[in-house]
């Protein structure tokens, strides 16, 4: 008899603890799930449009960051008699919203709905565009990128806790969002120089901005129409999920402690190179990029090319040592930024394309290890300190392109980057050399 019962009595625990998460976290109904959950073709189709939604908010949360970087160095230095270096500190504002927020952000998604934030993040951030390009003046349109960084900070640790909740490799689902992440870094020059062209400055800022707003609408009908058979089929699912084992105290510090420096000179490494690439095309691509568009369309093939490595980097730290991929990656970001100083024309953009392979190729790395290290309950919450780090970072390299590049040209600016990329590197070596540890194995 004691044979019998004892299954029973934990397949009654794993139902109230089910009941329990299901109850206090009702938004988890929303969210993508993987492999062992999709036991129906309806269930799988509603996760592949939820999936989908959650890839196109990452193409639109970059894009928006972006638009004013080409816009300040494309049209407004000359519209509003403003230098480069005397407009970018304006976008400063929305980067250091876009770091702060994501705490908030993280802790209402875990609190009351991941889906319902996602909702808010596609309207708020479309109107907020929509502001900006009303505006009539640097005041005006900082104000306006503040607010786009306010509802931008929602995406990342809303967004990926629900790209990774149910999951036990997490490396390509990762990579597919990030590509289109950096598919929307990729588009920012090339639609903006477009729309320049063509339609003026503030079409850059309208056009996503309502396509935004329908999608956000949109998504909030998917998700009321899919609710009641959510409900109906994820609690029996979660049973089935199994629970991470614990880590111990010592090795979730260090590895957080890995994780928030490498974030935070990433971060810096990041928004260094995305934002300030259509500056250094205007000005080392000057035999063969002369227009706005030109410009736009280097900076887009950079970027699309560099988005691949988020698949090969994702596949690699499913099946090899998280350790070994990430010191080559930042080794590899070193040696191609200091390769970059004095370059011009076809070799800088040969180099351009390999360094943002490596920038590229680091961003699941830190969000693979959030998402094995990190339950599912305060995931969110996790990831926002993470992108806090990030975000806050990106905040303070916006003016400082602006001064070194003021000061001393971009060749410092990449020489700043290599120190830095090798400071990620020797971080990197401190993670533990087991993966088992890493998983919470024991």
């Amino acid at each position: 008899m004691q044979v019998v019962n004892r299954p029973c009595k934990i397949d009654s625990s794993r139902h109230c603890d089910a009941v329990k998460f299901f109850t206090s976290n009702q938004e988890a109904i929303f969210h993508h799930n993987s492999g062992p959950v999709n036991f129906d073709g309806s269930n799988m189709r509603r996760n592949q449009v939820n999936f989908l939604y959650l890839n196109v908010g990452h193409f639109l949360d970059h894009l928006f960051m972006l638009i004013f970087a080409s816009v300040a160095a494309l049209r407004l230095n000359s519209e509003w008699g403003m230098s480069y270096a005397e407009l970018i500190p304006y976008a400063t504002p929305g980067f250091i919203a876009f770091g702060l927020c994501a705490i908030l952000a993280g802790w209402i998604a875990d609190k009351w709905s991941r889906a319902g934030m996602i909702v808010i993040f596609f309207i708020g951030i479309g109107l907020s565009s929509i502001l900006a390009g009303l505006s009539n003046g640097p005041l005006q349109i900082a104000v306006s990128l503040t607010l786009i960084g306010v509802f931008a900070a929602i995406y990342h640790p809303v967004g990926l806790a629900m790209v990774v909740d149910g999951r036990e490799r997490t490396g390509i689902p990762l990579a597919v969002n990030g590509i289109f992440g950096n598919m929307g870094v990729a588009s920012a020059a090339l639609l903006t120089g477009l729309m320049i062209d063509n339609a003026g400055w503030r079409s850059a800022f309208y056009v996503p901005g309502v396509i935004s707003i329908l999608l956000g609408i949109s998504y909030l009908l998917f998700i009321r129409a899919e609710t009641a058979a959510a409900v109906n089929e994820q609690p029996a699912a979660a049973g089935m999920q199994s629970t991470p084992a614990a880590k111990p105290r010592h090795v979730l510090l260090r590895v957080f402690a890995i994780i928030f420096f490498t974030t935070a000179i990433g971060g810096l490494i990041f928004q260094s190179t995305t934002f300030a690439l259509p500056k250094v095309f205007a000005e080392r691509l000057t035999d063969f990029a002369g227009t706005a568009t030109r410009v736009g369309w280097y900076a887009f093939l950079v970027f699309s090319l560099a988005a691949l490595a988020q698949l090969v980097i994702g596949y690699l730290v499913d099946r090899h040592s998280i350790r070994m991929v990430f010191a080559t990656v930042a080794l590899l970001q070193a040696i191609f930024f200091y390769t970059m100083t004095q370059l011009s024309g076809v070799a800088a953009l040969l180099v351009a394309i390999a360094f943002m392979f490596a920038v590229f190729g680091q961003i699941p790395i830190n969000d693979v290890l959030v998402g094995r290290m990190a339950r599912s309950e305060w995931r969110s919450r996790a990831y926002a300190l993470r992108y806090v780090v990030t975000f806050s970072v990106m905040a303070s390299a916006v003016p400082l392109i602006g001064w070194v590049h003021g000061g001393w040209g971009f060749d410092r600016l990449f020489q700043i980057l290599a120190f830095a990329a090798a400071t990620i590197f020797c971080a990197t070596l401190l993670l533990p050399a087991s993966e088992s540890r890493l998983k919470g194995q024991a």
